[in-house]
């Protein structure tokens, strides 16, 4: 049997694509606040996750508010 280190586990994730992001991260990418993030999922602008305990944006979600918004600009 093969053992595996810890940061070997490590760099396998970081080379695993990213499908979800954090409100926090969420908000880095779109270059808004967090509060502002939270106001696009309250009005329904954005989806996120409704299964877990901290929401997530799909990445797919992300790009699809980025597209629609760029198109009533």
């Amino acid at each position: 049997m093969q053992h595996i280190s810890p940061n070997e586990k490590q760099n396998n994730a970081s080379h695993l694509p990213r499908l979800a992001y954090t409100m926090q991260e969420t908000a880095e990418i779109l270059g808004v606040s967090y509060i502002t993030v939270h106001r696009l999922l309250k009005r329904g602008l954005l989806k996120s996750s409704t299964d877990l305990r901290h929401k997530l944006i799909p990445m797919t979600e992300i790009e699809r508010f980025l597209k629609t918004s760029m198109e009533q600009a």
